[in-house]
Formats: structure tokens, sequence, C-alpha cells
């Protein structure tokens, strides 16, 4: 990975459609897409992870710098 894909708005995509609220945000490192994380109710991250193969995402928390693999179930700060 070249460099990490940094959110390009602070809300989950999916929430917003569905009027829904979230806890923390995650940005995919595949695609780009800011999703919500899974201590938020719909839990989009992980379920666009899972559906898309997507492998690798980022925390879009101002101030946090480490990336999720589910894959491999590993964090790392970067």
């Amino acid at each position: 990975m070249a460099s990490v894909k940094q959110p390009h708005r602070r809300e989950c995509e999916e929430c917003v459609k569905i009027g829904a609220t979230w806890v923390h945000l995650r940005t995919c490192q595949t695609c780009g897409v800011t999703l919500c994380c899974d201590s938020s109710p719909n839990r989009h991250a992980t379920k666009h992870a899972h559906a898309s193969g997507h492998p690798v995402i980022a925390s879009a928390q101002p101030g946090e710098r480490w990336l999720y693999c589910y894959p491999d179930d590993t964090f790392c700060e970067y």
C-alpha cells in the first residue's frame, strides 16, 4: 500500500442513506468508502469488507492512525 486513503466526509455513507447514527468511522483502503465501526448499530465497515472482499480499513477518527486487516485480524499503526 503506497498511501493511506483518508475520508472524503466524516459520515457513514450507508447510515446517512437510512437515517441511522454511528459511533466511529472507518475508511476502506481499497475503494475509499467511509463507513461505521463495529461499535455502531449497523457495523457497515465490517459488512462492506465481508461482502466486497476489501480486506483493510483505516480509522477515520481525527488523531487516530491505525489500519486493520480483516483476514489477518491484525492492527498496525502508521
